[in-house]
């Protein structure tokens, strides 16, 4: 399956794109994305700790079911007020 990731505020800063695709195999969880997206851009690692991570607009859990077509967001905390 294919899923699209997008990367908001510092999470694009870091990994040098606004969004990518990804492959994965049918049935992958959030954590198999992760894992990848980790993997691809090491220069996110400081910020795991503090990345919100969305599916289809819905925060999710990492044990969160994926479907084909799915979109992923990576949201930084942001500051402000």
């Amino acid at each position: 399956m294919i899923v699209t990731i997008l990367y908001f505020a510092q999470a694009r800063e870091r990994s040098g794109v606004p969004s990518e695709s990804l492959e994965l195999r049918d049935g992958s969880a959030l954590s198999a994305a992760i894992a990848a997206i980790r993997a691809r851009h090491p220069g996110l690692d400081p910020l795991w700790d503090h990345l919100a991570v969305a599916v289809d607009g819905v925060l999710a859990p990492a044990d969160a079911p994926l479907r084909d077509g799915a979109e992923i967001a990576l949201l930084p905390p942001v500051s402000g007020g």
